[in-house]
């Protein structure tokens, strides 16, 4: 375990070791990998692998980051480091898709049994194929640098995990609750009659896609059933100190009804929100698994809601003894089925289905199952012996041959005396009574007996429960549907998600009391629902339009274009190609001719009338010609454009103006007037006005001697017009 980070359990000789997360949403700190002698009659101890630790390495300068492993996949982001290997997200080059690459520990492939382990982790993986189990694509051994690593590749889910979803909202409602289960349950029940056993059943290994699809990961940790040999590491053995069962820690063996066990401590806190064991250390957790039963979910402040059947399919599943438990996830995916249907109906409690989801195998006189006081147990239903009739009750006279009277003499009377006939009329009465209590005895127990066959029949002999069709195909479903003597009747539909020819949904559903000899409604896939994009280019936007609307798919966007050739209104192209198969509702984008495409206009103020006047004119627009004063613009040049920029449509007026320059007036004369009287004459002239004193007459006379310019020139107006006073 070479670059492990570990600790030394005292006195043990095993090893505390911290890992990280596989998927978003960590859990607490209260979960480490563990390997430790639990029980002194344990001949395996166990080693909890939680990859949801919250010690953990840095991704700091991990050599593998932005290296192309294998010459294949190109490594861009580390996701989680475990005890094991590192998870790295990675974009495979030669078909262009994102995927999860896990990578052993340098040291670690060095090391036969570890090597053997990760190699089971891919093939077990590999063997599965369900639409809620995490798809492993490739496997393949990284032999660059002086380390030899294996590794595997498996599809990238994008999205979430269980963990964050109890972390978000638990405790969840318990129809939610079944929801997420099903699928999971559905993934073990594939695993399980694939002969595998997951082991390591968490919340952290539930991940939920952006789409809401879930799927269950780490299925590499997985154990054939029938497997015997010891486990990797010395008989170590893989599972996850919060969801641990009893008989990995107290024997070191799981099976199928290890994964029930898991999985129904994962239904228990999605119930209440927390987890049934808690402690100090993984130890003492682990140790509450083998001595504590798991209590009821309804027991907790939340327990209001949960009804009667959920908690016994929760005790079940989590019994201490496995031979209480479900025998595999296939019948804990039932059960969990049919309890989503009476929380459909509404039942907030159904004793008979309570009875049955509590039911439990007795235990053999070879298991002695010990109890503590402080368990919640759950009590197995011993049916009570029927009292005996009362008929039964007295004990029954044997019937015996009388024989009174003696052998005939040879010279018997003809008639027998009065007191004999008497005798043997008494004898033969009784003897009629004897016959006529035995078989009114007899018909009371025929009649008690049919009557309860005849009720056995009405209420349970004459239905069967309808089976699990889904994600069968016709013949698969016909087949399992006879077994059971029920015939189908089959539909098509549309599904995005089950593959054509495959069930899709039965009516009634699976664990539904159902008539012998009945008949499910089946929904079998017809695929995907794909239409075909119809012709759509040249047509007007209103046909346009229509025509999508009958081939079932939606109007998007409508933006414009532009053509010289085609008629304003007229498609010009759409967002998909003619006879592409697109899903119903689809919305296409349409774009429609919205005549010539407008010309940019140039700003030619300030710039020479007659060259801006040719250069509108060869873009195409017309000319209108104004003319104005301006002091600040130049004579002839363009004073005003408008419009002054833009676009517009070949052909449109603009209208330019030229500058005249400033508007030129005669200066009047002034001269010999009082300064008052020439200020006021100038101003109204329109000119600005500067005075001037001139010579050293200091008496201030106030005349305008002069001007500047002179009276009678021509100046512009709005210039300054200087006075000279003395």
């Amino acid at each position: 375990m070479d670059g492990a980070l570990r600790w030394r359990i005292p006195g043990s000789g095993h090893y505390l070791m911290p890992e990280e997360p596989t998927g978003r949403g960590a859990p607490r700190p209260s979960q480490y990998e563990v390997t430790s002698r639990l029980a002194p009659e344990a001949k395996t101890a166990i080693f909890p692998t939680v990859f949801g630790a919250n010690v953990t390495m840095t991704a700091v300068g991990d050599p593998l980051v932005g290296r192309l492993l294998d010459g294949r996949y190109q490594i861009t982001q580390r996701l989680a480091r475990g005890g094991m290997a590192t998870v790295y997200r990675a974009v495979d080059m030669r078909l262009t898709r994102t995927v999860a690459v896990k990578v052993m520990h340098v040291g670690l492939g060095d090391e036969a049994e570890f090597a053997r382990k990760f190699d089971r982790e891919a093939r077990a993986a590999a063997r599965l194929s369900h639409p809620n189990v995490v798809s492993v694509f490739d496997q393949g051994q990284d032999l660059e640098g002086p380390n030899s690593r294996p590794y595997i590749v498996m599809e990238y889910v994008e999205g979430q995990t269980l963990r964050d979803v109890l972390n978000r909202e638990a405790p969840l409602p318990p129809a939610r609750a079944l929801e997420l289960m099903e699928p999971v349950l559905a993934a073990l029940a594939t695993a399980h009659d694939a002969g595998l056993v997951h082991r390591d059943v968490k919340p952290e290994n539930v991940l939920i896609s952006d789409r809401g699809r879930i799927k269950v990961a780490d299925f590499g940790l997985a154990k054939a059933v029938s497997s015997q040999s010891s486990t990797a590491t010395q008989g170590l053995l893989i599972g996850t100190v919060s969801y641990v069962p009893p008989e990995l820690v107290v024997a070191g063996r799981a099976d199928a009804r290890s994964d029930v066990y898991s999985a129904g401590v994962v239904l228990f806190e999605l119930l209440t929100g927390r987890k049934p064991h808690t402690g100090d250390t993984p130890i003492q957790i682990a140790y509450a698994h083998v001595h504590r039963d798991v209590p009821p979910p309804s027991i907790g402040p939340t327990g209001g809601r949960i009804p009667p059947y959920l908690d016994a399919l929760v005790t079940r599943a989590t019994a201490r003894d496995a031979n209480r438990r479900q025998p595999d996830a296939k019948v804990l995916l039932a059960q969990v089925r049919r309890a989503r249907i009476a929380l459909q109906q509404g039942l907030a409690d159904d004793p008979e289905l309570t009875r049955e989801l509590r039911a439990e195998p007795r235990q053999g006189a070879g298991s002695p199952r010990r109890r503590d006081r402080a368990d919640y147990e759950v009590t197995q239903m011993v049916p009570t012996p029927m009292p005996a009739p009362q008929a039964q009750a007295r004990p029954m006279a044997t019937p015996r041959t009388v024989l009174d009277a003696p052998p005939p003499a040879v010279h018997r009377p003809p008639y027998p005396p009065i007191a004999e006939r008497l005798a043997a009329s008494e004898r033969e009465r009784r003897a009629r009574k004897r016959r006529r209590g035995w078989l009114a005895f007899l018909l009371v127990v025929m009649i008690s007996a049919s009557a309860a066959l005849a009720g056995w029949y009405l209420t349970e002999g004459r239905f069967t429960t309808a089976p699990v069709l889904d994600s069968l195909s016709r013949a698969e479903a016909q087949r399992v549907a006879a077994k059971v003597g029920l015939s189908i009747d089959f539909s098509e539909a549309y599904s995005e998600t089950v593959a054509r020819g495959m069930v899709i949904t039965t009516k009634p559903g699976p664990g539904t009391k159902i008539l012998r000899g009945g008949k499910i409604e089946a929904a079998v896939s017809k695929g995907p629902e794909r239409y075909p994009m119809p012709p759509v280019v040249g047509l007007s936007q209103a046909a346009a339009e229509a025509a999508i609307k009958n081939a079932k798919l939606a109007v998007g966007k409508v933006v414009d274009g532009y053509s010289d050739q085609v008629a304003a209104g007229t498609v010009l192209r759409a967002s998909e190609k003619q006879g592409a198969r697109l899903k119903k509702g689809a919305a296409i984008t349409l774009v429609v001719c919205a005549g010539p495409k407008p010309v940019s206009i140039t700003n030619y103020q300030g710039t020479p009338y007659d060259a801006a006047a040719a250069a509108l004119r060869a873009a195409g627009f017309q000319v209108a010609e104004r003319s104005g004063y301006s002091t600040k613009v130049g004579k002839d040049l363009v004073l005003r454009q408008d419009p002054h920029s833009g676009h517009a449509a070949r052909g449109k007026t603009i209208t330019l103006t030229r500058s005249l320059g400033p508007r030129l007036i005669t200066v009047p004369d002034v001269q010999r007037m009082t300064l008052p009287v020439a200020r006021k004459a100038v101003r109204e002239a329109g000119f600005k006005i500067q005075v001037q004193p001139v010579g050293v007459n200091r008496a201030g006379l106030g005349y305008v001697v002069n001007t500047n310019p002179g009276g009678g020139a021509i100046a512009a107006k709005g210039s300054t017009v200087t006075l000279y006073v003395v």
